[in-house]
């Protein structure tokens, strides 16, 4: 079984854009809708990628936006290498060799005398 890396993209600034809604605080008429948040919630949303937004928000956005939740997400997924996998390539994500690929050599004492 493999893994599956999900992705996704929060285009509510580009839609709010088009609206010409300018500033976060212009979404105002969220509350017209009973969506109560703070400014700075309101802020976070517009300016970030939002890891979590109630359904009741999200429905309150795409009505205020007149889109669908669609429009205003979008994600991507495609499969990923396990890390077993990424282990026998050799190599790390970041270039440098894997440590764990190498085996310890056996350390010979010499005795400087002789």
């Amino acid at each position: 079984m493999t893994r599956r890396e999900i992705d996704y993209a929060w285009h509510l600034p580009e839609l709010m854009a088009r609206r010409h809604i300018r500033k976060a605080k212009d979404l105002a008429l969220l509350q017209e809708r009973g969506i109560t948040l703070t400014v700075n919630a309101v802020w976070r949303i517009v300016n970030q990628d939002p890891e979590r937004v109630s359904l009741k928000v999200l429905a309150a956005l795409c009505d205020v936006l007149d889109v669908t939740p669609n429009d205003l997400i979008t994600f991507t997924a495609h499969d990923t290498a396990t890390v077993r996998t990424k282990r026998r390539a050799g190599s790390r994500a970041d270039g440098i060799p894997d440590i764990r690929d190498h085996k310890p050599v056996r350390a010979r004492i010499i005795d400087d005398d002789q």
